[in-house]
């Protein structure tokens, strides 16, 4: 069975888990201010995903905003430990699939130490997050970064930099990008880590490497030990290549249907959020019933 889902923000409710603050306002009360905010509108964003059959929301990183930082000013887990295991069993009670998407300045495989050691603490963070909601199937999508000049080189340190975060490996999937990282070599530093691979179709257009589409769909799906996630979107076209349009084109989801190798989870990654799905989508996902709690982790 196909599940649908959208990142971060909800335009219908006008909700958002990207409440956030400048680095130099970080202080308690403004920071506990947004996170307040952040966990409110993720609480009706859930609701309101089960009522209209959507399966699975991307949090946004700013959902505890600079908890990473060496200056958070106090001690995230503790305060908001107890409302986010609330908000985790919100979600399995509500059949709610859970991830997080850190941006391009995440990158473990840098050759600058500061670089890694502040990417790791990001990762960290996401994983205590996803720890705290209890969400057992949570992933945590990360692209392989920059290249450096030396492909090989580059995925070592990344490998290596990884090797030993057990809590970041519990949660983590590794994705390809459009201009660098083909399917093919992400499923290289998937297997040296143990962890599965998220398949971007449009991504995969524009950087196939030697694989079709659906070849790398079968060999990205058979890192999953459960539902696999895959992530669906189309070109803008009046901007740069990798551009993700308002609205999922319905050819793309068509083309997506018929490369999958068995049914998965498909974020729907366009601008216009739960708006973006194309007619086929829609259809589907007001077809389906939703289901029970969400219990298998990959």
């Amino acid at each position: 069975m196909i599940g649908l889902g959208y990142p971060c923000e909800n335009l219908t409710l006008r909700a958002s888990t990207n409440h956030t603050l400048l680095l130099a306002s970080l202080e308690e009360a403004r920071v506990r201010t947004k996170v307040a905010a952040n966990l409110r509108d993720l609480e009706r964003i859930l609701r309101w995903n089960h009522q209209e059959g959507f399966r699975l929301f991307r949090i946004r990183q700013h959902l505890i905003p600079f908890a990473s930082h060496p200056r958070f000013p106090y001690d995230w887990e503790r305060v908001h430990g107890e409302e986010l295991a609330r908000l985790g069993n919100l979600a399995q009670t509500l059949g709610q699939r859970l991830s997080f998407h850190p941006g391009q300045y995440v990158n473990p495989g840098s050759p600058n130490p500061e670089v890694v050691a502040r990417s790791l603490a990001e990762l960290r963070y996401s994983a205590k997050v996803l720890d705290l909601l209890q969400a057992q199937d949570g992933v945590l999508v990360l692209h392989l970064g920059g290249a450096y000049g030396d492909r090989d080189a580059t995925l070592r340190r990344f490998v290596e930099n990884l090797k030993g975060e057990g809590e970041i490996l519990r949660f983590l999937a590794l994705e390809n990008d459009e201009r660098l990282w083909t399917v093919e070599e992400v499923l290289r530093a998937a297997e040296a880590l143990g962890v599965p691979v998220v398949v971007d179709t449009l991504h995969h257009t524009l950087n196939p490497g030697r694989l079709s589409l659906e070849e790398g769909l079968r060999l990205a799906f058979a890192t999953w030990k459960g539902t696999p996630k895959v992530h669906l979107s189309s070109q803008d076209p009046k901007k740069r290549p990798g551009a993700h349009a308002f609205q999922v084109q319905e050819e793309d989801w068509e083309r997506l249907l018929q490369a999958l190798p068995r049914p998965a989870h498909v974020m729907v990654e366009a601008k216009g959020k739960e708006k973006g799905l194309p007619p086929g989508a829609l259809a589907l996902l007001r077809a389906t019933p939703m289901p029970g709690p969400a219990t298998n982790p990959f």
